[in-house]
């Protein structure tokens, strides 16, 4: 996130648009990752913001490395998202309005691994079982997904 810390430093705490992805990983058991967040002590896709000459497919990709270990071997877009319902402010108070591509991922191989500045625990669960402490950003992406997977 080196491009975002970069722009803070000029814009301070301000709203600005962030352009990411996220992965909604699903397992031979249909159950989805979810990792719990240092940040804000929610559950949530791994993803992360879009560096300087990135693909936002590239973001999916590195970012489910970097937070799971794992490795998406192919990814499908699912859809973009943006809008108020896409506003958040970060608990150290940076406000943000995200611009999201989720991907969804069924092929990966790797060992589930957290990546421990950002992530206190991954866990699958089934689509009827999820934890109530969503992540706000992610939730209309789970509400979506779930309902047409489910």
């Amino acid at each position: 996130m080196d491009y975002i810390r970069e722009l803070r430093k000029t814009v301070g705490s301000r709203p600005i648009i962030m352009a990411g992805a996220c992965v909604i990983l699903i397992n031979e058991y249909k159950e989805i990752l979810l990792q719990l967040r240092n940040d804000n002590n929610c559950w949530g896709l791994a993803g992360g913001s879009l560096e300087i000459g990135e693909t936002l497919e590239q973001v999916a990709i590195r970012e489910l490395f970097e937070e799971t270990g794992l490795k998406a071997n192919k990814l499908k877009l699912f859809n973009v998202y943006s809008g108020e319902n896409f506003y958040y402010k970060y608990p150290h108070g940076d406000e943000v309005y995200n611009v999201i591509s989720a991907y969804v991922c069924s092929d990966y191989e790797g060992v589930l691994t957290r990546e421990v500045d950002e992530v206190q625990k991954l866990k699958f669960f089934k689509f009827n079982e999820l934890p109530k402490n969503i992540s706000p950003p992610d939730l209309p992406i789970l509400n979506e997904y779930i309902s047409i997977a489910y």
